[in-house]
């Protein structure tokens, strides 16, 4: 699949189990696996943090087969979730970044297309996401590019 500003294609993700059935080798159960994914949500390790920790301490290749649901719905049963999905926040953080970049250096126009493109990514994701209900529909980010061209 084609990236989304770039002329480019790319593969940047990791090959998925191929079975979508539980294996037998996981050792934890259901009840522990939440209890163990509400533990590391409550150290401030995000969703794919989690996911991360489950796969290569508890030897857990996906939570999904074996519970029935993602680890974000089981943090969003605990009360455990973040106000904002993982994604939106992490584009939120770079164009936070890249505005202090571009406050120090003003004459630095490559970037200025770069935090115009990252915040079009930000409006088309937090469209994506008022529409499943994930954050509230008066929710609206606001961007600082005027000041900056």
């Amino acid at each position: 699949m084609a990236r989304i500003h770039a002329h480019r294609h790319g593969k940047s993700h990791s090959t998925r189990p191929t079975s979508k059935r539980a294996p037998n080798w996981v050792s934890l159960g259901s009840d522990e696996l939440v209890d163990v994914i509400v533990k590391l949500a409550k150290e401030g390790l995000t969703a794919s943090q989690i996911g991360q920790r489950l796969r290569d301490e508890h030897n857990v290749p996906l939570v999904k087969p074996i519970l029935g649901k993602s680890i974000a719905e089981v943090l969003k049963e605990n009360k455990a979730a973040p106000s904002l999905p993982e994604d939106l926040e992490r584009l939120m953080r770079r164009a936070q970044h890249l505005q202090g970049h571009l406050k120090v250096h003003k004459l630095d126009n490559k970037n200025v297309r770069s935090l115009e493109l990252l915040e079009a990514k930000i409006h088309r994701l937090a469209k994506y996401h008022k529409s499943k209900g994930t954050i509230p529909q008066n929710w609206k980010y606001s961007a600082v590019v005027a000041q900056l061209a």
